[in-house]
């Protein structure tokens, strides 16, 4: 069975990508029919080149894209249909993508009721506050308030300026 797939080429670090037909058994750096284009993840505009008319023609001959390659046809506008789930998650990494879910949405319910209690705190401070500013009297709030003394300013003397000095 002949298979649409991704060789991948380029530096370390730094992947690109051929779209090849191959059998579906061989290896994707072992020889193969076709090469139908090229992919460069890193590039936002461009990085994906298929030969359309090619890709066609090998789908019409019976040759089956890989998933992530029918994604990318699909996102070009080569091919039409529903996207494919490409990437395999096993039972125990599903289960714990689960439990890290609810875990960050227990945190989220936990914080924001902290902050709610926080502010209904604050609320019922200012309002007692405020109750008690209203039952106390105004004389003994006259009263309590500190008063404070001001020393009175002693007079320095300054040096005599030019028209005041005596003439000599």
């Amino acid at each position: 069975m002949l298979m649409i797939r991704l060789q991948r080429v380029g530096k370390k670090k730094q992947p690109t990508y051929r779209l090849i037909v191959s059998e579906k058994t061989k290896d994707t750096h072992d020889k193969y029919v076709e090469l139908l284009g090229s992919f460069n993840p890193h590039l936002k505009e461009g990085g994906f080149l298929p030969k359309a008319d090619r890709i066609k023609y090998w789908i019409s001959v019976g040759a089956q894209p890989s998933d992530t390659v029918r994604n990318l046809l699909i996102n070009a506008g080569v091919i039409t249909g529903k996207k494919s789930k490409s990437v395999f998650l096993s039972g125990a990494r599903k289960a714990k993508l689960v439990e890290k879910k609810k875990a960050k949405i227990e945190a989220d319910e936990k914080s924001a009721a902290a902050r709610v209690a926080a502010a209904e705190a604050e609320k019922t401070a200012a309002e007692e506050a405020a109750k008690v500013a209203l039952e106390t009297p105004v004389e003994e709030a006259v009263a309590e308030t500190p008063t404070v003394e001001v020393a009175p300013e002693e007079k320095k003397e300054e040096p005599p300026t030019e028209s005041e000095a005596p003439a000599a």
